[in-house]
């Protein structure tokens, strides 16, 4: 038990102190939703998962941020120290689109998948509604995700 608390203050440190700036220098790569095209950073580490989009004051169109998970899991997302507004779309193994949800920034709310999944995408809120993009679309170009060994 003392390690789990020691284990998590570490992580709220690094969040809070380490991370206190918009991280940069993810892997890109583009995807696409239908017609659609969508640059996307990957936070595939548990460290760039972490920080996410935290710090970040702007992001352009059609731009987003991919997090690619070892295994399925009912992965969770919240916007604690996030000022954008974001909407999320939680990704099956292949692409389908499981649920999409709408974040407000700087809440603890939890948003999670409806089904355990392997990625998540997040976009600029309402950008999935203003394409006509709903669960069950498929976004194309995702990465082979990472097995735990």
């Amino acid at each position: 038990m003392l390690q789990l608390a020691a284990l998590t203050a570490t992580t709220l440190a690094f969040a809070q102190g380490a991370a206190a700036q918009a991280q940069t220098g993810l892997p890109e790569i583009q995807l696409t939703a239908g017609m659609y095209a969508i640059q996307t950073e990957v936070a595939a580490t548990p460290e760039s998962r972490e920080i996410g989009l935290m710090y970040r004051k702007t992001m352009p169109a059609s731009h987003g941020m991919l997090f690619v998970f070892e295994q399925k899991a009912g992965n969770c997302f919240w916007m604690k120290n996030t000022d954008l507004p974001l909407s999320i779309a939680f990704l099956a193994d292949d692409g389908t689109i499981v649920n999409i949800e709408d974040m407000a920034p700087q809440t603890e709310d939890n948003h999670c998948p409806r089904a355990a999944v392997r990625y998540a995408l997040e976009m600029n809120q309402g950008w999935f509604k203003q394409k006509g993009i709903k669960a069950g679309a498929r976004i194309g170009g995702l990465p082979r995700a990472p097995q735990m060994r």
